[in-house]
């Protein structure tokens, strides 16, 4: 009894932060106040001022997560409706997909140089710009630190949201593929849940986009690896 009492009470209380969040985000629209980045902070300050673990709310915060599933399956919908335009421009966005990953691989590598990583840090760092899963498993495969590597794939994925817009709007990229392909293969999920903010087309091919990311990441991040570490 005393468990459910403590799911429900984390469901609802996340859901109502988030709505709350939600609704500060779509008056003022800073990307500092995106929702997913604002509720989350606003857990972590609440579970540590009232000395709550983690695992406490997990109790009610793993039927949150379960949720993550047939998120990523309606994911399919959009893709569906456009999927004439898709088919129509389906070299320019491979294209941009292949470029956009290795850019994210190669950046990550570059930014070891630069904080003098060690070994095991520098492969943890490699797979930041590719969705979670499949970013520990490439990860785990080569002899980093998958724990390591969610806190550079969060990084990369909140640096996307929140310096993104300005620089689509600095380069003057207005295109609706551009944008979806820039935010799919830098920022992955998180990227995704920006691109909706635009229209459908832009949600559809930043999903296409973290998708072929996931796939094209897994196969050249070790060939990239070893080469980096001839």
């Amino acid at each position: 009894m005393e468990k459910t009492l403590i799911a429900v009470t984390v469901i609802a209380s996340t859901i109502i932060l988030f709505i709350c969040l939600s609704r500060l985000y779509h008056r003022f629209r800073l990307p500092l106040l995106m929702p997913v980045l604002t509720t989350m902070i606003a857990i972590i300050v609440i579970l540590s001022y009232f000395d709550i673990s983690y695992e406490t709310y997990m109790i009610g915060g793993q039927w949150l997560d379960k949720l993550l599933g047939p998120a990523i399956v309606s994911l399919a919908y959009p893709l569906y409706k456009q999927r004439n335009i898709i088919l129509k421009q389906v070299v320019p966005i491979v294209g941009g997909i292949i470029i956009g990953t290795t850019i994210g691989i190669v950046s990550g590598l570059m930014l070891t140089q630069i904080f003098d990583f060690t070994k095991e840090q520098i492969v943890s760092m490699v797979p930041k710009s590719i969705t979670t899963p499949v970013a520990m498993q490439i990860t785990s495969g080569l002899g980093g630190v998958p724990s390591l590597t969610v806190v550079f794939v969060m990084i990369a994925g909140f640096t996307g949201i929140l310096v993104g817009p300005y620089i689509l709007k600095w380069f003057y990229l207005h295109s609706d593929i551009g944008r979806g392909v820039a935010f799919g293969s830098a920022s992955h999920a998180i990227g995704t849940s920006k691109a909706i903010e635009y229209n459908e087309l832009t949600f559809a091919i930043s999903s296409v986009a973290m998708t072929l990311s996931a796939i094209l990441g897994s196969m050249i991040a070790p060939f990239i690896v070893y080469l980096y570490f001839l």
